[in-house]
């Protein structure tokens, strides 16, 4: 590859990284061409990119932005998947994949600037959907003023029916 062909490719992968919302690091050694592949379209029908990069190349790449969290992981054979969406998208996917396949091993993720362990992107494929989760937190928001309201109401539902007694104490007493 000459010099402006690599120039181009690190200031593609420069500008993806720098809209990422989160890059995995996986070693792909041992995988056939059939088996990347096959990850690769699963990750693209959820919009996640994954490329087999250079290390050198990376390097370039990931300078000047959140990912270069990962420049000392940078050895070996080294694939990408970049999401620009909901981080834990590839963590799902590549966790599937590689129940069914033991060569592809994760090595480290970088979610914003932060850079997490295989066992975090793990625990990371293990959380519900972003949709579930906003549901819970809205269902968890609505409980505390429906309790207030319900709180609130109590007191004067209570003072109405000691009034109620009172008054049909009066009635029995007059009666009488």
């Amino acid at each position: 590859m000459d010099r402006s062909k690599k120039e181009q490719v690190i200031e593609e992968l420069h500008n993806k990284l720098e809209r990422a919302s989160a890059a995995i690091l996986t070693d792909y050694k041992g995988m056939t061409v059939a088996e990347i592949t096959r990850l690769r379209d699963s990750l693209a029908a959820e919009k996640v990119e994954y490329q087999v990069v250079k290390n050198t190349l990376m390097r370039l790449a990931c300078k000047k932005t959140e990912i270069s969290v990962l420049e000392p992981l940078l050895t070996g054979t080294c694939a990408v998947a970049i999401s620009y969406g909901d981080p834990a998208v590839p963590a799902k996917i590549i966790k599937k994949f590689a129940k069914g396949n033991e060569k592809l091993k994760l090595k480290a993720g970088a979610l914003g600037s932060r850079l997490i362990n295989a066992d975090q992107i793990l625990a990371l494929a293990d959380l519900p959907p972003k949709e579930e989760l906003l549901a819970k937190m809205l269902g968890t928001l609505n409980a505390v003023p429906t309790g207030l309201v319900t709180v609130l109401s109590g007191v004067p539902r209570a003072f109405v029916g000691v009034l109620a007694a009172i008054q049909r104490q009066r009635e029995e007493q007059a009666a009488a």
